[in-house]
């Protein structure tokens, strides 16, 4: 029998980095301020010491700026595990938080009253000025589908619950299409992710239990936001699929009607790139007749991680703008898998998850 394995101190995970640099080009708040405490090597130097001398307190600006993209893992050849490094570190150091964002993630873990402040938010929005807009108008909604199914669950998420209804019925009409069929577990809620990375360990470990008990005898979730889903890993208790992954797998049963030589952009989220998931789409959207695909070249992160733009609204749009910047004039429609980039990149044209927009080519 093998004894059991030692979990990572914090000390050997940022060990792991053998200080290369290779990740400083992929990082996108170096690539703003050229600086090497806004690099990953400089946090990670940062994070190894606050390991090795724990008293320490006071407010890490730089450490706090990270978007926790993970952007560095995948140019990382020494496999430094960034992510967890940074949730641990932050349990204990947890970044200063503005009244906007406290409020934001006390929201995101009461889901009733997230909706609630939503519904009236879609009821007043044609009423504010712009500036009093965050969010782009939430697109009414109904009841989430009956189904009996045991094997797959869907997971509905937080702000998705409103804003990617749309998606998880068209998700549902494609894969019922395939002979599949999949389930909404009315008890679940955020994936915690929000939380973990405020270094709100209680209130993420709160919502890991809540989830780990709504998807209790379900054979996997499916999770339409690539952003969600290394929190769900961790806590679901089950496999965790990319729903348009496990769409891929059923492909060859769907077909679609011509696209008529309309021309869409796919931008690639960096949750997507770590989990590989990126050609899955582009393989996916590819099977519909006469439709001319543009994938965005990488100009880095869009800015729309987590809170990103509640706590720094000017580097979010410094990183929205070269990302915006790349879509060819002649597309009428930019395509993006997970929820906090295409709530970020809303506005100059209108952003829809590649699903929804299969679903209105199925023939």
């Amino acid at each position: 029998m093998l004894p059991p394995q030692k979990t990572p101190s914090r000390a050997d995970l940022a060990r792991q980095c053998v200080k290369c640099g290779l990740c400083l080009p992929h990082c996108p708040t170096y690539a703003l301020a050229g600086m090497e405490a806004e690099s990953p090597r400089g946090r990670i130097a940062l994070m190894a010491d606050l390991a090795e001398n724990p008293g320490q307190t006071g407010v890490f600006r730089h450490l706090d700026a990270c978007l926790g993209c993970r952007r560095c893992e995948t140019a990382c050849p020494a496999d430094v595990a960034y992510e967890p490094l940074l949730v641990q570190t932050r349990a204990l150091h947890p970044p200063t938080l503005t009244w906007r964002e406290k409020a934001v993630l006390w929201l995101l873990a009461h889901k009733s009253l997230l909706n609630g402040a939503l519904g009236f938010y879609r009821a007043v929005h044609p009423l504010l000025s712009p500036s009093w807009r965050p969010l782009p108008r939430p697109a009414p909604t109904a009841a989430e589908p009956a189904s009996t199914a045991r094997e797959n669950a869907v997971f509905i998420g937080c702000v998705a619950d409103i804003y990617e209804h749309n998606a998880r019925h068209a998700f549902l009409q494609l894969l019922r299409a395939t002979g599949d069929d999949a389930a909404f577990p009315a008890a679940q809620g955020c994936c915690g992710q929000a939380a973990r990375h405020a270094g709100q360990s209680g209130r993420a470990a709160a919502l890991a239990a809540a989830n780990h008990a709504a998807f209790s005898g379900f054979a996997r979730v499916l999770v339409l936001a690539s952003g969600c889903r290394s929190a769900l890993e961790d806590s679901a208790g089950v496999p965790v699929v990319d729903a348009l992954a496990y769409l891929a797998g059923r492909a060859e049963k769907l077909q679609f009607r011509s696209a008529e030589g309309r021309h869409v952009t796919l931008h690639t989220p960096c949750t997507a790139s770590f989990h590989g998931s990126g050609k899955v789409v582009h393989a996916l959207l590819s099977r519909i007749p006469d439709l001319h695909i543009t994938v965005l070249p990488d100009t880095g992160c869009c800015g729309g991680a987590g809170l990103h733009p509640l706590s720094n609204p000017a580097r979010a749009q410094a990183l929205k703008t070269p990302v915006l910047a790349a879509v060819p004039g002649d597309a009428d429609l930019l395509l993006s898998s997970n929820i906090g980039c295409r709530l970020h990149l809303a506005g100059t044209l209108p952003v829809q998850h590649p699903l929804e927009f299969m679903a209105h080519y199925l023939a």
